[in-house]
């Protein structure tokens, strides 16, 4: 399964004339494996003992690539860091509050919401997102000892 997400993504990669760097390739590979959404920085702590010429700004540049080609999506929240999600399907998140962790969470689309939204509003509607705050049960057996 993750080896024909990479074959996909690195096919995509290539229609779009992006060439395939070692780097490139460790990127999405580890973003694929990935159920954590990292951070770049994340990425590049990562990867710098395989790449140690790499720099952060490589990994931000390819994130960029990758976001560009539809391949990834970024994740910002107001915060701090962006993270990097590997584009499977359309899915949710669910955060914690306390220790940041993202989950993805598979719902029904929520199409009806956006169809709903244009025609009360009169706005072409192109995407949505939603978010679920709450504590994770690790941060929440943290609690309880």
């Amino acid at each position: 399964m993750l080896d024909e997400q990479l074959k996909d993504a690195i096919d995509t990669l290539k229609k779009t004339g992006v060439r395939i760097t070692p780097q490139r390739h460790a990127i999405l590979e580890y973003l694929i494996q990935s159920m954590s959404h990292p951070t770049a920085d994340d990425i590049y702590k990562s990867l710098e003992s395989k790449f140690p010429n790499m720099s952060v700004a490589t990994v931000y540049n390819n994130l960029r690539v990758f976001r560009e080609v539809g391949l990834v999506k970024e994740l910002t929240y107001g915060d701090a860091s962006s993270r990097f999600d590997f584009v499977t399907t359309d899915h949710y998140h669910i955060i914690c509050e306390d220790c940041g962790k993202i989950v993805d969470f598979h719902y029904p689309g929520l199409d009806e919401v956006e169809q709903l939204a244009a025609h009360m509003t009169g706005f072409s509607v192109g995407h949505h997102r939603m978010e679920i705050y709450g504590v994770c049960p690790e941060c929440s057996q943290k609690k309880t000892h």
